[in-house]
């Protein structure tokens, strides 16, 4: 009897062995450390690459502006080639040639930094507008075919990657065992991307097909979803008209699209990362699904809002993010600066503890020299809801925390920089608007 049961127990290994194909498959490794960043000039120093190795993270994402491609005109306001004005008669941003792109990827692939970090981590991206090939550039683009050949040959796509068959660089990737599974979802905020301004389409018809699939696949314990541009914030609500910042706020339509997909989706544990500002930030926002859905903002690498103006004006640059009206920021007192918006070079930072029960997350901006500058820590419960099929409501003019959108804002605050901007010009204060 013994023996007998013996000698099925070994056919039976024998047949699993034929099946397998004579070795069981090894299990995906434990994702612990993720970083990435965007906005990085390839012509400017990129010493923050020590800094992220010395993170030594198992996954790298690229969240567009992996390198600077168009052309930039100096700003010009009289003669032939006028650049800024009512009166410009050229543009400011122009492509450059196939042959200076593919230049420009292979010296960005070439930093001494940079190139140590695929030997350690996986690398991984998407594009934004300067590597799509021109500053805020959207489906018009007519080089986008050939550029997006050149990004994912930066990228190592494999020849045969269904990325390299496809309009637009938007993929998706599972990392880690069953049961702490991490599901990185990389959207294309360019190629099929309506005019500013049109609050028409960000994503495109494929793509929307494409990511409510995604959504409601196979579930996992983390799924990150990856955008070149801010989901949750809408800034250029409160800063117009001095100046615009693009986003998925400037396209309402499709950010309740968006958020609406998620929720029907009943998909648990998702964050936003996302790049393009030249400033670092975290925001957060209660009320679009049955749990808080973060945006965690990092940019850039090299290009930063504190090194475009002189040393003595990062005071100024401070001030005015401090003051510029948010509901959504996350604010807390382990940030840098009180505004908790960091205008140097820097990265992010995700760690998760999946030995804490329950598993917790967190969220750094990190410096060039590795240190936090700003984070949340949370237990991955936050991100989860007991009822999905049900959205807090939210009562007009009631201010809720991270609930009302910028939009909603009363005008009084949502214009005071530009109100404040115009009793400065005119030598008038008007301090009270400083105390909301």
């Amino acid at each position: 009897m013994g023996s007998n049961w013996r000698w099925r127990r070994w056919l039976l290994v024998l047949c699993t062995i034929i099946v397998s194909g004579g070795a069981s498959k090894p299990e995906e490794p434990l994702v612990t450390r993720i970083a990435f960043g965007s906005c990085a000039n390839q012509s400017a120093p990129q010493p923050i690459w020590n800094a992220i190795i010395d993170f030594d993270p198992q996954l790298f994402i690229w969240l567009g502006d992996n390198i600077y491609g168009d052309v930039r005109r100096p700003f010009k306001l009289f003669g032939k080639e006028r650049t800024i004005g009512p009166w410009k008669n050229v543009p400011r941003f122009v492509p450059s040639s196939q042959q200076e792109m593919e230049s420009r990827y292979h010296k960005a692939k070439t930093i001494p930094g940079y190139s140590r970090l695929p030997q350690t981590a996986k690398v991984i991206g998407t594009w934004d507008d300067h590597d799509y090939g021109l500053n805020d550039a959207g489906k018009e683009f007519s080089r986008k075919v050939n550029n997006q050949r050149l990004l994912l040959n930066f990228l190592d796509e494999p020849q045969d990657s269904p990325r390299r068959k496809q309009e637009g660089v938007y993929a998706s990737y599972i990392f880690g065992p069953t049961n702490r599974q991490i599901k990185v979802i990389l959207l294309d905020t360019r190629y099929h991307r309506d005019p500013l301004r049109s609050d028409g389409s960000v994503l495109g018809s494929s793509q929307w097909a494409w990511l409510e699939k995604e959504l409601n696949g196979p579930k996992t314990t983390i799924t990150i979803i990856g955008s070149s541009v801010q989901v949750i914030s809408n800034l250029s609500a409160t800063t117009g008209p001095l100046f615009y910042l693009e986003s998925w706020g400037r396209f309402p339509k499709e950010r309740n699209r968006l958020f609406k997909l998620i929720l029907d989706s009943k998909r648990e544990g998702i964050f936003f990362i996302s790049g393009d500002v030249h400033f670092g930030e975290i925001y957060r926002y209660d009320c679009a699904t049955g749990y808080p859905l973060y945006d965690v903002t990092s940019s850039g690498l090299s290009q930063a809002v504190e090194k475009a103006v002189p040393g003595s004006l990062s005071l100024i640059v401070r001030f005015v993010a401090w003051l510029t009206p948010t509901t959504m920021r996350v604010m807390n007192q382990n940030c840098r600066f009180r505004s908790c918006t960091y205008g140097q070079p820097n990265f992010r930072a995700i760690e998760i503890d999946w030995s804490t029960t329950p598993v917790t997350l967190k969220l750094e901006v990190r410096d060039v020299n590795g240190y936090p500058v700003t984070g949340v820590k949370f237990p991955l419960l936050e991100l989860q809801s007991l009822s999905m099929n049900s959205v807090p409501s939210i009562k007009l003019g009631t201010h809720r925390r991270h609930c009302t959108l910028e939009v909603n804002l009363p005008w009084i605050v949502r214009y005071r920089l530009a109100i404040l901007f115009y009793f400065s010009v005119t030598g008038t204060s008007y301090i009270p608007l400083l105390n909301y």
